[in-house]
């Protein structure tokens, strides 16, 4: 078979490092199969032929293949300027000459002078394969800008099967379902343990075990969420007072970082295994200030987009020495609170499914980590301090990354908490208050001592353990029977 598109390109202008979601080929029939690495291996009939040219290819990858702004970068750096505007001069009104001519002023920042007289607008991205931000109307070019970002930073979320299916399903109904499925008080009540719950999986995903303090100050934080604009949330002051109020004080930030860092483990020989190589300190505002402006182009974009841009987007950015793992999990927060979705006094421990599929997260986060790894140059002096030497050759990693899977991911994360996360609470909530009434009917009790026969048989399946029993000397062995089957009868459904 023959390579075509991005296939022929990343062969012919020797682009290394990338992984491909798409690999094409000429053959004998058309047919779409997973390859053995879950890239998609397509295959078209000859009549899809095109010449063994850079721009022809780069135009048959815009038409077939999946969009990879990073990728495309790299091919215009490839090819002759010359080349790129006679191309483009020779028939300036066809749709994909105007589409890559402003992609190449998009990406690399150059302009093309080029006269397109059409008066036919066209979409840059197919809302059928792409989650598209609303329009911007590129006169020159005759062309509709409805990528989701700006130059400073503009994510690929490519619209998948997997995908839709997920935007499809409806948060904020489902939220509703609960509520009236029990009462204010236990909804009240079940959102504290929430709330908890997730600042304390926060931090257990950044393998610390937090105290009692920084939970209830992570809850605070947690409460502010969506109070204020989007563009005061995610300024650089208002980023600083979050840092500094969930980390200890010595390790505070005054501002974003203007150091070289990276995320890495110490092996047995004190040498570091770097496992992400962060943004050049040279980049950091000006991708902060492309993620401040996602919210120009996406006022009408699903929440859950919108949360996985800012977040993801943060989190690949660490801004901050320290915190940015906990402030990327209030950001998805702080989104679906100023969306509207989730309702200000709940709380979705979206952390504690992260938590819980860890092997996944992980592996979403090296989408971009191992691509980064691969292709920067750096060196590590013996105090642990990073030089980048490829700077501007790995910068289109950070500014364009594809967050398909990192959407997916989300909404699942999403999907999972309110269906069993969520759920769960509310029920035993429920159950505990139904067993504190039948135990009290069988002694009545004192509510702290209530409180602790039901832990107490919560923590045994059930049964009071017997080391446990001198807490209820006073109580004959017929009525811790009887409480005993109690909490069976109500937590049977559990």
């Amino acid at each position: 078979m023959k390579k075509v598109g991005f296939t022929w390109l990343q062969e012919n202008l020797n682009i290394q490092g990338y992984k491909l979601t798409q690999e094409s080929y000429i053959g004998t029939t058309d047919k779409t199969e997973l390859g053995s690495t879950n890239t998609i291996v397509r295959t078209f009939k000859k009549k899809y032929d095109v010449p063994q040219h850079p721009i022809s290819q780069l135009e048959f990858a815009l038409k077939y293949d999946d969009l990879n702004l990073a990728f495309i970068s790299e091919v215009f750096k490839s090819i002759n300027y010359e080349t790129i505007v006679d191309y483009i001069s020779e028939k300036p009104n066809r749709k994909f000459s105007r589409i890559i001519g402003y992609l190449y002023e998009f990406t690399t920042g150059e302009l093309i002078e080029v006269k397109v007289t059409t008066t036919n607008y066209v979409d840059l991205l197919d809302p059928l394969n792409y989650i598209t931000g609303s329009k911007k109307k590129i006169s020159k070019w005759k062309l509709n800008d409805n990528l989701l970002g700006s130059k400073e930073f503009c994510p690929i979320i490519r619209r998948t099967t997997e995908l839709s299916e997920l935007l499809n399903w409806n948060i904020q109904e489902e939220i509703e379902n609960l509520k009236h499925e029990y009462s204010p008080e236990i909804f009240k009540r079940a959102s504290y343990y929430l709330y908890k719950k997730e600042s304390k999986s926060s931090s257990l995903i950044e393998k610390e075990e937090p105290s009692q303090d920084r939970i209830e100050t992570f809850i605070a934080l947690l409460e502010e969420a969506g109070q204020k604009t989007f563009e005061e949330t995610l300024s650089e002051a208002e980023l600083v007072r979050l840092q500094n109020a969930i980390i200890d004080p010595r390790y505070a930030d005054e501002g974003f970082r203007n150091f070289q860092n990276y995320i890495g483990q110490t092996l047995r020989d004190y040498t570091q295994k770097i496992h992400y190589v962060c943004p050049p300190p040279q980049f950091v505002k000006s991708l902060m200030n492309g993620i401040v402006n996602l919210n120009k182009k996406n006022a009408s974009t699903h929440a859950l987009i919108l949360a996985t841009m800012v977040s993801f987007g943060y989190v690949y950015i660490h801004p901050f020495e320290d915190g940015n793992g906990r402030i990327h999990r209030f950001l998805i927060h702080d989104i679906l609170v100023r969306s509207g979705i989730v309702p200000n006094s709940t709380i979705l421990p979206v952390s504690a499914q992260i938590l819980a599929q860890m092997d996944k997260y992980d592996a979403t986060l090296e989408i971009l980590s191992k691509l980064v790894e691969r292709k920067a140059k750096y060196d590590l002096n013996e105090s642990g301090k990073m030089t980048v030497h490829n700077a501007l050759a790995i910068e289109p990693l950070y500014r364009y990354p594809d967050l398909t899977s990192h959407t997916a991911f989300l909404a699942r994360a999403i999907q999972s908490t309110i269906n069993n996360d969520m759920p769960e609470e509310l029920h035993f909530l429920q159950c505990y208050d139904q067993l504190k009434s039948d135990i009290q009917k069988i002694v009545d009790m004192p509510n702290n001592k209530i409180d602790r026969m039901i832990l107490f048989l919560h923590q045994n399946k059930g049964k009071l353990a017997s080391r446990k029993r001198n807490f209820y000397k006073e109580l004959k062995d017929a009525e811790i029977n009887q409480m005993e089957e109690a909490y069976q009868r109500v937590f049977k459904k559990s």
